[in-house]
């Protein structure tokens, strides 16, 4: 159904593009609502085509999600699922079923099964939503194998699964997409229209954060008990997750097309929450009360670009805290706090050097990828995010077009989570950070989210 992309294809076909749990393979984060509920209105496939064929490869309470949303798109149909864990693989294929398709073949037997589901011949694309070690092999596979691939966040964790990543697209033409949902959010999205009509001047710095206490639902269960992402609290210490933090901000700061990371610096807290939230609510003598973990609780990095703007990137996943993404983005005419929810704007906003509220702003500068596809009357899980990222990423399957987010920026959102590493453990020095694009990042065009 799909072409294959040569690089430059890619490049050129870039600004079109927006015109038109704990086992192997589990998913990682909880299950959405109940997507029944939802009358989408997705872009509709042309009169006879042929549908999407996609199959999803980790069925846990992410994958079941996604699975769930993406039987709400038009024009799809899931022939296989895949996970190591049989009541998951059950369940994926009861909700494939209940949505009125046939029963779609499982894939489970060993941790390889995922290769199997990506050898047919009758898939388009895949859907990636296992645990984050899992993520680059099986995304190469699949492009490897002439598959569209959605991969959920993180899509690498070196910097070495990045290049993977970039070399077999390049290599086999097979478009990659990480399907980070923050960048489809409503409010950043409104915020993007705003600095591409210049209401914010000139870039220059922008804060992000991904401030989510996880300790007792995603690193451990609710009894205490390690989960697989709590195996990386122990084994590794840097920003774990960086691109819910940054998933809006490489469009807003047009890094790869006008802008790139030059270099970064990092730095790390002490491990003293853990151990703290164990012993608060399990005991002193609880095993994970006294683990060790080589994690901080507080991961800062500050981006500079080959332009000269900076970036400041906190992870924030394991002291008591609501949720906050804490994104500031501010120019040479003003700025956006999500926080305050709120904007000021030299010479527009009424009372000089006071907040106004985003709200007016928001409805004023709705991005069309919101008002035309009703995201916010599709609401599944995250608000219409996850929809309407699916619905664009299916979009670019049936018409054989790059998706909305390509390689390269998948890429150096993920390269965070490595190059901070390095950064942490030679003691916060600054660290180069590599040029995916290959220096085409000087003169490539828009490619997230441009309108006509």
């Amino acid at each position: 159904m799909h072409r294959r992309f040569p690089r430059r294809a890619f490049l050129e076909l870039g600004a079109a593009t927006a015109l038109g749990g704990a086992t192997a393979l589990g998913g990682a984060a909880s299950l959405g609502a109940a997507a029944s509920q939802a009358q989408p209105t997705s872009v509709p496939a042309p009169a006879g085509a042929s549908p999407v064929r996609v199959g999803v490869v980790g069925v846990g309470g992410r994958g079941t999600g996604l699975l769930n949303v993406l039987l709400h798109v038009d024009g799809v149909s899931v022939p296989a699922v895949c996970d190591t864990a049989p009541a998951h693989l059950a369940r994926a294929q009861d909700v494939v079923e209940h949505s009125g398709q046939p029963r779609p073949e499982g894939y489970g037997d060993g941790e390889l099964a995922y290769k199997g589901l990506m050898e047919r011949d009758d898939l388009d694309a895949v859907i990636i939503a296992t645990p984050w070690q899992w993520h680059t092999p099986m995304a190469v596979y699949g492009m490897e194998h002439g598959k569209y691939v959605g991969v959920e966040v993180p899509a690498a964790l070196s910097v070495g699964e990045c290049w993977q990543l970039v070399n077999a697209f390049e290599r086999t033409g097979s478009p990659c997409m990480m399907l980070e949902n923050w960048s489809f959010r409503r409010d950043n999205l409104a915020v993007l229209n705003m600095i591409r009509q210049g209401l914010l001047g000139e870039m220059v710095h922008c804060h992000c954060a991904h401030s989510h206490d996880c300790i007792d639902h995603w690193f451990f269960d609710p009894q205490g008990n390690m989960r697989w992402g709590g195996e990386f609290l122990v084994k590794h210490n840097r920003d774990q997750y960086p691109t819910h933090s940054l998933g809006p901000v490489i469009s807003w700061m047009d890094i790869n097309c006008g802008d790139n990371f030059d270099f970064l610096t990092s730095t790390a807290t002490a491990s003293t929450g853990i151990n703290a939230y164990f012993a608060r609510k399990f005991g002193p003598d609880h095993p994970n009360a006294t683990r060790k973990y080589k994690q901080g609780d507080i991961v800062t990095t500050v981006v500079k670009t080959h332009q000269g703007k900076s970036i400041v990137i906190s992870y924030d996943m394991q002291l008591p805290r609501p949720y906050d993404n804490r994104w500031l983005i501010q120019g040479t005419l003003g700025l956006y706090n999500e926080q305050r929810n709120a904007v000021y704007l030299s010479g527009r906003s009424p009372h000089h050097h006071e907040w106004e509220p985003f709200q007016p702003y928001q409805e004023e500068y709705d991005h069309a990828w919101w008002t035309a596809r009703n995201a916010a009357g599709n609401a599944f899980d995250h608000a219409g995010t996850d929809w309407l990222e699916l619905d664009l990423f299916v979009e670019s399957v049936r018409t054989g077009t790059p998706p909305p987010i390509d390689v390269y920026d998948s890429v150096s959102m993920s390269c965070i989570v490595g190059l901070s590493e390095e950064s942490i453990a030679k003691g916060s020095a600054p660290v180069k950070c590599p040029d995916f694009t290959r220096g085409t990042w000087k003169t490539r065009p828009r490619t997230f989210a441009v309108e006509a």
